[in-house]
């Protein structure tokens, strides 16, 4: 069994409009993933410095960074994190270059964790359907071109309002949808915008929204999660 996650952490500015990545990470604790996946994980411009400082997670958490930043004060790609246990072993792992008018991109990473191996893609797509559609289907060739299968999980913020069409049809060709409920607006979550995608080979077990106090100021976005089993 592994335990999946993913979580717009809006730059680190909760709702009281404080940037606060302590309490980013006190949310992660109380979710306890195995794997996360963070969008807006950087502050977008300039040097684009992440903000989760590293000290924060190597001395407060049992997690570490999948390495694909290509600047030393960013942590990922275009704002997209993906954290794993400190006991995992990262295979490999690489950004994902996505067709878009504005920066977007995608970070893609093998991982054996305790629960076995996986591999994982964190991904936050554009506010364009036609734009969605085309980084859904840049993701997908992507990792079937991979030379070697693993078992896959997609996550994200997908901007996807429709309950079933645009890139949400695209991506359940080949992936189930786990039915984690609504994670956007915090305050009032009304929209499911944020997604977990297992391949056929894995069972979604357990999801949900993880609705906490903490979560509810720390972002605009609530936390998803979901455990998954071999198929």
């Amino acid at each position: 069994m592994i335990k999946v996650a993913s979580y717009n952490i809006h730059k680190g500015i909760g709702l009281d409009r404080r940037r606060n990545p302590e309490r980013v990470v006190e949310v992660l604790r109380e979710i306890d993933a195995d794997v996360i996946a963070l969008q807006e994980a950087d502050r977008r411009f300039g040097t684009r410095a992440c903000v989760l400082p590293y000290h924060l997670l190597e001395e407060h958490s049992d997690w570490k960074p999948i390495p694909v930043s290509l600047s030393a004060l960013s942590m990922g790609w275009h704002g997209n994190v993906v954290l794993v246990r400190k006991s995992a072993v990262i295979v490999d792992s690489e950004a994902i270059h996505l067709p878009s008018l504005e920066p977007r991109g995608a970070v893609m990473a093998d991982v054996r964790t305790a629960g076995g191996m996986i591999r994982v893609v964190g991904m936050h797509l554009d506010l364009s359907g036609l734009w969605r559609r085309r980084q859904a289907a840049a993701v997908l060739a992507h990792v079937d071109a991979c030379a070697t299968r693993h078992p896959t999980v997609l996550m994200g913020d997908l901007n996807e309002w429709s309950a079933g069409s645009g890139c949400l049809r695209d991506f359940g060709r080949d992936f189930a949808f786990a039915d984690t409920g609504a994670s956007f607006h915090s305050r009032r979550a009304i929209a499911r915008l944020d997604r977990i995608m297992a391949s056929r080979d894995l069972r979604i077990a357990t999801c949900g929204v993880h609705s906490s106090a903490a979560a509810r100021k720390a972002s605009d976005h609530l936390p998803i999660w979901a455990t998954l089993e071999p198929a």
